[in-house]
């Protein structure tokens, strides 16, 4: 008896009130709800399109063809000033390619396009194991120190569900004088209406979506 009250010391009876059929039901119906609207609405919130026409325009360097092609109809529609192109190493085929960052290699590319040397500038960036779009904004605000350059208004093109990380670094890195615009060009791997469908727009979407949690809520500049 004596076991059985010490035992009844350390607990207590409560009453706990689960659903009904009805009530799982809903709950289910909600949660299917959301997770398909959560679906639909997470590329085009990490695409975002928030141009700001005029000033400058940057190209991150690893893009694809296609998104340099993009890139020359835009700089050519909206008549920029000039189009810097960033970058760091080339991490394939460097050691058969002239050129050795992906700054200078897309550069080359749209100049073969029809742009001139005076249109178009490389901003190559040093290798970086982590925080290589960071570190490529910050290479850039570093070359534009260093020729006498203020850039006010910034319209940064990327890559699909890259846009708006990129936009937020390139923002940290360029400091608070400068106005950044995004133009995310939509990737052709994938549709991205239906992006979880194809292992591509899976890998991609979701990728970005914990880099740019990381970079919202834990992202440190380093050595500033």
């Amino acid at each position: 008896m004596a076991e059985k009250n010490h035992f009844a010391s350390l607990f207590r009876r409560r009453q706990c009130i689960v659903p009904t059929w009805r009530g799982w039901l809903v709950l289910v119906l909600v949660f299917v709800t959301g997770g398909v609207m959560g679906l639909r609405c997470v590329y085009p919130f990490l695409a975002s399109n928030d141009p700001t026409p005029g000033g400058v325009l940057v190209v991150e360097g690893w893009l694809s063809d296609y998104v340099l092609d993009y890139a020359l109809t835009e700089f050519r529609r909206n008549h920029y000033e000039k189009i810097y192109v960033t970058g760091g190493p080339l991490e394939v085929g460097s050691f058969f390619s002239e050129y050795r960052t992906y700054a200078e290699r897309a550069t080359a590319s749209l100049i073969k396009m029809g742009l001139s040397t005076n249109q178009v500038q490389a901003v190559p960036a040093p290798f970086a194991p982590q925080d290589r779009t960071y570190t490529a904004a910050r290479s850039l605000r570093k070359w534009w120190q260093e020729h006498g350059i203020t850039a006010v208004t910034v319209n940064l093109i990327s890559d699909g569900p890259h846009a708006r990380r990129s936009r937020l670094l390139y923002r940290k890195a360029l400091g608070k004088g400068v106005q950044v615009g995004v133009i995310a060009v939509q990737d052709r791997n994938y549709d991205p209406k239906h992006w979880w469908r194809s292992s591509a727009g899976f890998r991609s979407v979701v990728d970005e979506s914990i880099a740019y949690l990381y970079a919202t809520l834990f992202f440190r500049a380093r050595g500033e």
